[in-house]
């Protein structure tokens, strides 16, 4: 199925799989998102800090939750301990945002106010945003962080401790017309890649890719974030690229909301 990296929704998201373990340290911009289950708060998707009080984070993260639905997790390696937890002001999706599946969600940005204030640390500081002219080749090596699943649809792989993968961005007409061909259960299931979107895996080689509970971590390149995780068809296929937020195409939005 089509992959949303929420572990709430029916498709699956982006997760890292065919990584290794990192630290918080070498990704202080990477948080995670916390979501209210029954009695307790479990990590379920991941953001980066853009300033001292605002995160950025895919909106579908976000759109089925309220503030006190949801926790930011800062400046810990680990989806389930340490770091501080902080609670939640205000949830800004972009008003372009739109996913009524089985169509792709486009626009799929948000932006989510604090209440408390992030130092600036070792282990915590804001992410280095790609502007909106910032050139980004094809074929280019970028790096996705999360604490999602290193192995498609196995529940129990969810990593305890930050990982992250090297990937390469995938040329956009030939992610288009991948996509655009998608078949799932015999079934022609199109979806539509926009300029808003940017594609990244080891075309037809496969392997590494984010996963299922890495929705709305970022991705980096050379330092800059240029991407979000936003979804997939199921995780590491060849076939098949990661999709993610082309961060440029929302600068200015990000700078406003922010």
């Amino acid at each position: 199925a089509i992959t949303l990296a929420v572990a709430a929704a029916t498709e699956t998201s982006e997760r890292i799989v065919g990584g290794s373990l990192t630290t918080i340290e070498e990704y202080p911009e990477m948080v995670a998102l916390l979501r209210v289950w029954g009695n307790h708060y479990g990590q379920d998707c991941g953001g980066s800090i853009l300033n001292n009080r605002a995160i950025l984070t895919a909106a579908h993260c976000t759109e089925v939750t309220f503030p006190a639905g949801r926790r930011v997790r800062v400046g810990s390696s680990y989806r389930s301990s340490n770091g501080t937890v902080y609670t939640i002001e205000r949830i800004i999706i972009h008003p372009g945002y739109a996913f009524n599946w089985p169509a792709q969600p486009d626009n799929d940005v948000s932006i989510l106010w604090l209440t408390g204030i992030i130092p600036v640390t070792s282990t915590s500081r804001p992410a280095l945003i790609a502007g909106p002219n910032y050139n980004l080749a094809d074929n280019q090596a970028v790096w996705a962080t999360g604490w999602g699943w290193t192995q498609y649809g196995n529940f129990t792989s969810q990593s305890e401790q930050l990982r992250h993968v090297q990937v390469y961005t995938v040329n956009q007409e030939i992610c288009r017309q991948r996509f655009a061909n998608l078949v799932i259960n015999g079934i022609p299931m199109p979806y539509t890649i926009t300029d808003n979107m940017l594609c990244s895996g080891i075309l037809d080689v496969g392997g590494r890719d984010q996963c299922y509970g890495d929705s709305g971590g970022p991705v980096f390149h050379h330092g800059v974030q240029v991407g979000i995780c936003s979804f997939g068809h199921e995780c590491a296929l060849g076939e098949f690229p990661g999709v993610n937020v082309r961060v440029s195409q929302f600068t200015d939005w990000i700078s406003e909301n922010r």
